[in-house]
């Protein structure tokens, strides 16, 4: 006889889906609220932290090799240094966060946005951040309502905002972030109910990979310069797994026009120079998360 009790976990986070499916949908936007800025916190950490960890990664192999190579600026954080230790702290006096200063956008609130040992401002940037995942993951939770593609989809556009953070920080995308980010997408549309068949997923990530490709090559020949990282490559490829290959032309597009508008603003408001280069990250981000929930109403505009 088979037993009544399934023990699989997929059994009981389907349980929990459904329970949760059944509470009032102010409850639901809620918990999702609360859990986008516990999740924007966390975000904040990594923006932060990921490009210091990856350059104390990167001077071990330089220093293999050549054991005199000048410090870098990772050198000035201690030496146990993760997402998790040392705990978070005032970056002017050094003051460690209690527990009650760590409550996402309530703490830069209820503090002003000053440190409350030395009084020095505190960015925005943070409780930007913490909003921002927050509105994604009630985002979420609208388009694909109480289900697994929602928390699939918040997942994509975290990692996202993530990376576009690094990238516009640091002109770099890990590949931490965006090589997991394309094995999820095809994880995701593997079986039914993701956002597009796996067929598509995985032409989406080699056709991601390879327009980019072929435009940076394009361009190298042409001006004799690079245009775009390699990230961007992998960043594009990863959005395709996720999305498939048909709305890249429209993710593509979207960044395009963004960029090149966030550049004449910046360069006419002088906040960058004509020549610097700009992160193309942060734009195809934001292409791929706008695909992501309208899916592609410029294809019905253009016909």
């Amino acid at each position: 006889m088979q037993p009544s009790f399934d023990p699989s976990a997929a059994h009981f986070a389907s349980r929990y889906l459904s329970a949760f499916a059944a509470l009032p949908v102010a409850v639901q936007y809620g918990f999702a609220v609360v859990l986008g800025l516990v999740i924007g916190s966390f975000l904040t950490v990594v923006v932060h932290r990921l490009p210091v960890l990856l350059e104390r990664a990167w001077r071990a192999e330089i220093e293999a090799v050549v054991p005199d190579a000048p410090k870098s600026g990772a050198d000035t954080y201690p030496e146990r240094f993760n997402l998790a230790v040392p705990r978070s702290a005032c970056p002017h006096c050094k003051h460690v966060l209690r527990a009650w200063e760590n409550i996402p956008v309530l703490s830069y609130l209820a503090l002003r946005g000053r440190c409350s040992a030395c009084g020095a401002r505190v960015s925005p940037r943070y409780p930007l951040i913490e909003l921002t995942t927050g509105a994604l993951a009630a985002l979420s939770l609208y388009a694909f309502g109480p289900s697994w593609p929602a928390v699939a989809a918040f997942g994509l556009c975290a990692t996202l905002l993530a990376a576009a953070l690094i990238d516009y920080d640091t002109r770099y995308l890990p590949d931490v972030l965006t090589l997991p980010l394309l094995w999820a997408g095809l994880i995701v549309n593997f079986s039914e109910g993701g956002f597009a068949t796996l067929h598509d997923a995985v032409t989406g990530a080699i056709a991601g990979y390879l327009f980019l490709w072929c435009v940076y090559w394009l361009f190298k020949l042409v001006r004799g310069v690079e245009g775009m990282g390699y990230g961007d490559f992998k960043l594009l490829a990863a959005i395709g797994a996720w999305l498939g290959w048909a709305p890249l032309a429209q993710v593509v597009l979207i960044a395009a026009v963004a960029g090149a508008a966030f550049g004449i603003v910046a360069t006419w408001m002088k906040r960058m120079r004509f020549e610097e280069p700009l992160p193309f990250g942060p734009f195809l981000a934001a292409g791929g998360a706008i695909t992501l929930f309208v899916s592609t109403p410029l294809y019905a505009l253009f016909g």
